[in-house]
């Protein structure tokens, strides 16, 4: 199979859909792989490392597009993209479709074959693709709610862990996934006064066990939320429901009732957000403010630390790439149960139920295109 690697051209997007390290397995698995000229350069990567690997170098865009039978990206096409590609084509990527219409319908008017990182399961229940991801981006949440809240940046003007003779910042962490362990893990670290919320006992339990008395863990309920909220200086969310939109959990009225240059980090913005008041941002523009509360809704952090990104993102997406481009998509998704729950579009037909009930889409079930 020709597999082909775009250079990613979303605001300040320095990830890429494979390393070198990665061209070269598929390579000598009897691939073909092409790469638009400068796609690594974000992660160290050059067009001589890739030829190194065995791919062919391609000035532009337009000409990966048009040739390889699979596309292999980190973030969702952009608008010019979705127009590149074709009916059959495999478009293989993160898609976050549930708060994008935009992007679902041209997705579905192209005729592509989407399969999105973030959908595909494993046997424990989890979302193998995407955990790598949240764990980076639970991590820098804390980074960058720590500088939000400097005044300069029309935060608080609190410091995370404190100083002696002054109380460490009160952090509350929404959500005890991957995410919020990984935010909570950071935020203990620089000993802040962390506060986790979370609903299921099995995710209470075990985050109680880590973090003894370094960390609360409290039931989350719209009352207990809304009065930590009141004292919080950085709150971070760290909500998902598998595919569909996020729900809203910190409202507007709540924001009048925090303090001053209080910082919201939205992790969840790429599934629309879990505070109401949230829109997604750029590395180049990350913060705005609501009624004197910093938001932070950057929906591609971890581009901001790319190298450390691509590697653990191929890591875990090199094997299904590896499969679909050995099989070809209908039977590597026959095969893999786990891979099937990737799908979300195929051939003009949405795929994935909570994509089109988040969107109010018609949707039909995989094993129907699966044939």
């Amino acid at each position: 199979m020709l597999i082909g690697v775009p250079k990613e051209i979303k605001n300040h997007e320095y990830r890429v859909g494979l390393t070198p390290e990665s061209v070269a397995e598929l390579i000598q698995a009897s691939h073909k792989v092409i790469v638009e000229s400068g796609a690594g350069l974000g992660i160290g990567a050059t067009d001589a490392d890739y030829r190194a690997a065995g791919a062919s170098i391609s000035k532009k865009a337009e000409s990966v597009f048009k040739r390889a039978q699979m596309i292999v990206k980190v973030k969702e096409p952009q608008a010019v993209e979705c127009k590149m590609l074709r009916p059959g084509q495999i478009l293989y990527t993160y898609l976050h479709l549930a708060p994008d219409p935009k992007q679902t319908k041209a997705l579905l008017k192209s005729g592509c074959v989407g399969i999105a990182y973030e959908t595909v399961t494993s046997d424990a229940g989890e979302l193998p693709l995407l955990k790598p991801m949240s764990q980076v981006a639970g991590r820098l949440s804390v980074q960058a709610g720590a500088v939000a809240l400097q005044k300069e940046n029309k935060g608080r003007g609190v410091l995370l862990g404190g100083v002696p003779g002054v109380a460490p910042a009160k952090v509350v962490v929404i959500g005890g996934g991957v995410v919020g362990f990984n935010a909570a893990q950071m935020a203990v670290g620089l000993q802040a006064d962390v506060t986790i919320l979370d609903r299921s006992p099995d995710v209470m339990e075990s985050l109680s066990n880590y973090f003894k008395a370094s960390a609360k863990v409290v039931r989350s309920t719209p009352n207990v939320l809304a009065d930590l909220v009141k004292t919080a200086d950085l709150v971070i969310g760290a909500v998902l429901v598998p595919g569909a939109a996020a729900p809203k959990l910190v409202t507007r009225a709540m924001l009048k009732t925090m303090q001053p240059g209080a910082v919201l980090v939205d992790v969840a913005i790429d599934q629309g957000g879990c505070f109401e008041t949230s829109k997604a941002t750029t590395h180049a523009d990350p913060t705005y403010i609501v009624d004197d509360i910093v938001h932070y809704c950057v929906a591609n952090m971890p581009g901001a630390v790319a190298r450390t990104s691509t590697y653990a993102l191929n890591a875990v997406t090199l094997q299904h790439a590896m499969a679909i481009a050995n099989k070809g998509w209908k039977q590597s998704l026959r095969d893999n149960a786990h891979l099937k729950e990737g799908l979300n579009v195929a051939e003009g037909k949405l795929t994935y139920a909570a994509v089109g009930e988040a969107l109010g889409l018609a949707y039909v079930e995989a094993d129907s295109v699966l044939g």
